[in-house]
């Protein structure tokens, strides 16, 4: 396992200052959430020479902006330009041999679903949401990139709150590019044993996202941090468990630390096994 973090979570003014911190730290990658607003042909080119001049490698991208989560929108201009970011954000993720991801939705949801989580798609919402999937994922194609289906808590998305859900929705897809992005934050919530749908999932599980069940930074909370990295062992992860979360204060003091915290886990996983 690699470890990364995600670049909206550090100082430094250019994507290359971020990146030198996360080596001198002690991170292997990179996680870039980049304001659609901003992209430009200059942060283009930063992105792809980041790993020649850090040493540290862009494993993540994705756009944010107001019309992301948008993909499944009855809004079909919003729909449209939200489907085209996506799009874009997998040709960079291409480029870079990097993942990308979707949900099906994202965005506070009203009413708040408080007594009825995992909602199915009917019949013909799956089958719309595979056909949008296979459309924004058509630029990784022949690529090592990936477009990561990730679980998301039902207080931000209406379906496929579970990576179970998510895994079954992979299982039919008829491309290469596609898995599991599993963020133990969503998982708090929506997971009743972390372990037991890691299990599950298993090999489609190709991207990690690390936040304590506050959000916080791994070993701020309440979540079995052992375990969970033991699961990953046992199922044969070897990809980035990158911190997509709060800094809990002076990233220059809490970030080498939490690297320090996840190596431990690593090696502890490593040799007890």
């Amino acid at each position: 396992m690699k470890i990364s973090c995600a670049n909206v979570m550090l100082p430094g003014g250019s994507l290359t200052e971020k990146a030198h911190l996360l080596n001198e730290w002690g991170y292997d990658g990179i996680a870039l959430f980049i304001n659609y607003s901003d992209w430009s042909h200059e942060l283009h080119e930063e992105i792809l020479m980041l790993e020649q001049k850090t040493g540290v490698i862009p494993c993540e991208f994705a756009f944010s902006s107001p019309v992301y989560g948008h993909l499944m929108s009855d809004d079909l201009k919003l729909r449209r330009q939200c489907r085209e970011m996506y799009r874009l954000a997998a040709q960079i993720a291409g480029e870079l041999g990097a993942v990308t991801e979707m949900e099906f939705a994202y965005g506070a949801q009203n009413p708040l679903p408080l007594f009825h989580p995992y909602q199915e798609m009917t019949a013909s919402e799956e089958l719309a949401f595979i056909e949008m999937y296979q459309e924004i994922t058509e630029p990784l194609s022949g690529t090592k990139g990936l477009m990561l289906l990730e679980g998301i808590n039902r207080y931000e998305s209406p379906y496929l709150n579970s990576i179970k859900q998510c895994k079954d929705v992979v299982d039919k897809l008829t491309f290469s590019n596609a898995g599991v992005l599993a963020d133990f934050f969503h998982m708090s919530i929506e997971e009743a044993n972390i372990a037991d749908s890691l299990r599950y999932v298993g090999s489609e599980v190709k991207h990690v996202h690390l936040g304590d069940n506050n959000r916080l930074l791994p070993g701020y909370g309440t979540l079995d941090w052992q375990t969970g990295f033991n699961t990953l062992q046992e199922i044969g992860f070897k990809g980035y468990v990158s911190l997509e979360c709060s800094t809990c204060g002076d990233p220059a003091q809490t970030l080498p630390a939490t690297a320090t915290f996840l190596r431990t886990l690593i090696s502890e996983t490593t040799n007890g096994r």
